[in-house]
C-alpha cells in the first residue's frame, strides 16, 4: 500500500534532509526518492516556495564551470521542522492507536 504525501509532511522531509547539510536540487530529489516517489518536477515548487516562506536559503556555487544552486535551512525552517516533527509524531501515535485496536472513546 502506498500512502500519499501531503504538503507538510514533503516540506518536513526536505527540511529534514536540509538539517544534515545543503544540497543542490538533483542532489536533495536523489535523496528523497530512497524513501519516497518524489519527482524533480514536485520538489522545485516546494523549494521556491520554502525560500519565499523564509525556511530556506540559496547560494549559488561553481561546481565543473556550472553554477549550483544550493538549499540550505534557516532558523525559520529548523522551528517549521521541529513543529513538523511534533505533529508528524502526534499523529502517526493516534493512528497507530486506531490500527492497533487500541482504546475508543
Amino acid at each position: 500500500m502506498i500512502f500519499q504525501l501531503t504538503t507538510p509532511l514533503l516540506d518536513g522531509c526536505v527540511l529534514a534532509v536540509l538539517e544534515q547539510g545543503d544540497a543542490y536540487g538533483y542532489s536533495l530529489t536523489q535523496r528523497l526518492k530512497q524513501e519516497v516517489d518524489i519527482s524533480e518536477s514536485t520538489l522545485y515548487p516546494i523549494l521556491r516556495r520554502l525560500q519565499r516562506e523564509g525556511c530556506l536559503e540559496v547560494y549559488d556555487q561553481q561546481f565543473q564551470g556550472r553554477n549550483r544552486r544550493y538549499y540550505t535551512i534557516t532558523q525559520s525552517g529548523r522551528e517549521l521542522l521541529a513543529e513538523c516533527r511534533g505533529d508528524w509524531t502526534d499523529y502517526i501515535n493516534r493512528v497507530a492507536k486506531i490500527l492497533s485496536g487500541g482504546d475508543e472513546k
